[in-house]
């Protein structure tokens, strides 16, 4: 990660400034994703797998503006990317997870991670509420009638409406990523 944040604004800003951005980012969007009500009205499952879920749908927000400021935003999205797969590594290896199997989970994790991206973005650059509401409800929650996929959906596309303008590269991360709230 160090090598590409290095990269990610090495014109702009020294290399240490770059990796505090990126780990502040970081920070701003696991204390969004840890809010009680997308768990407690939102029904998304307060597992490890449900935070997953809630940490990727932020990152992928995060990622998206990002892509949207050019060339520097575009590496600091992949400096993003980076550090939260360097957290689940961390994370498994705290849970007690073999180091022989985290790197399998790792890259799987990363793939359903794309998948998400992929089929998030579709449906938002589409326009389309209803395929992001079906993405959301089929990789968040266990079965059709479990959480409200459809907050889940608005959120994403208030939060998506609330950064358009925000330029996440500047400014201090806890005052320029400033998600919406979340009601059910």
């Amino acid at each position: 990660m160090q090598g590409s944040v290095h990269r990610m604004w090495s014109i702009f800003k020294p290399r240490t400034q770059a990796q505090a951005h990126v780990s502040a980012l970081y920070d701003r969007i696991v204390d969004t994703a840890r809010r009680p009500e997308f768990y407690e009205t939102g029904g998304v499952p307060d597992t490890a797998e449900g935070r997953f879920e809630l940490i990727s749908l932020h990152v992928i927000i995060a990622i998206r503006r990002l892509n949207g400021l050019g060339g520097p935003g575009k590496m600091a999205g992949q400096a993003l990317f980076e550090y939260f797969f360097k957290d689940m590594d961390y994370a498994m290896r705290e849970m007690g997870i073999g180091d022989t199997s985290i790197g399998k989970k790792v890259r799987a994790m990363a793939e359903v991670f794309y998948g998400r991206f992929k089929s998030y973005a579709e449906a938002a650059d589409a326009g389309d509420d209803a395929a992001l509401e079906a993405a959301i409800r089929r990789n968040i929650f266990s079965d059709d009638d479990a959480g409200d996929a459809g907050a889940l959906a608005r959120y994403f596309q208030a939060s998506e409406n609330r950064l358009k303008d925000v330029d996440l590269l500047a400014g201090r991360p806890s005052e320029v990523l400033d998600f919406p709230e979340f009601s059910a």
